[in-house]
């Protein structure tokens, strides 16, 4: 039997676009997952949504937050909840190609990898498609300082090989804080530049705030990758000059 896959997905005042989400994994040609959603306090309507999916699909398990913690906090309540050999990531508001497990799957298997991640497609709330955003055939520890080009919606890592790693409980960049953390373990990953997901951009989101996504950027560096005061700033402008350079594109 094919081995089982966790995917984790927080969800917060979501209901507009948690369904298309669901049906995605749903739709997957790879069949042995489970989907824990955790719910961070939701007040429009999402965790009554997903009560009813979780009752139409056994695959689906639900979980809700006393207090609105984030969504590190929810996205570790659901990986503490994962029975998996393989945890991988869908927010509630991004979508997959029905053969994305499939295929990464099978390249963390036949490569014996710990984790992997892949290139994935910008889509605008109404779901119109944008660019694609490529990666790298490989990733270095030293590499990921500089820049992170590991989508959350890609990754995938192995329990078997690494054991359960989890976010960092702060509010924004808890990816990119998991990602160094996997990497101290790892050392460097094998990306697969085939578009297997997408990404949706939303007006006014962390990821749509240059500036907040910058400042929290250099806050994980210095507390979740522990690196030196002055190493960090080198890496900061690294970061901040690929970051302006793919805007000027």
């Amino acid at each position: 039997m094919k081995p089982l896959v966790s995917i984790i997905s927080p969800t917060y005042n979501s209901l507009q676009f948690i369904e298309d989400t669901i049906q995605s994994i749903i739709q997957q040609t790879y069949t042995n997952w489970e989907l824990l959603i955790t719910d961070d306090c939701s007040t429009d309507g999402t965790w009554e949504l997903i009560q009813k999916h979780q009752k139409l699909d056994e695959r689906i398990k639900i979980f809700r937050l006393e207090q609105n913690s984030g969504p590190g906090v929810a996205r570790n309540n659901s990986i503490k909840q994962a029975k998996g050999r393989f945890i991988a990531f869908c927010d509630s508001d991004d979508q997959w190609k029905p053969d994305k497990l499939e295929k990464q799957i099978k390249f963390l298997i036949e490569n014996d990898l710990p984790f992997t991640f892949s290139a994935y497609q910008k889509i605008d709330e109404n779901g119109q498609e944008g660019g694609i955003v490529n990666v790298p055939e490989e990733v270095s520890y030293n590499y990921l300082l500089k820049t992170c080009p590991i989508g959350c919606l890609t990754a995938i890592y192995d329990t078997e090989k690494i054991g359960k790693v989890y976010m960092p409980e702060i509010r924004k960049r808890q990816d990119y804080g998991l990602w160094l953390k996997i990497f101290q373990i790892i050392g460097s990953a094998k990306g697969m530049n085939e578009t297997l997901a997408y990404y949706r951009v939303r007006t006014n989101s962390v990821s749509s705030n240059k500036f907040v996504a910058a400042k929290y950027h250099y806050k994980v560096l210095r507390e979740v990758g522990k690196v030196p005061l002055i190493k960090s700033w080198y890496y900061f402008l690294h970061y901040a000059l690929n970051g302006f350079f793919k805007y000027m594109k």
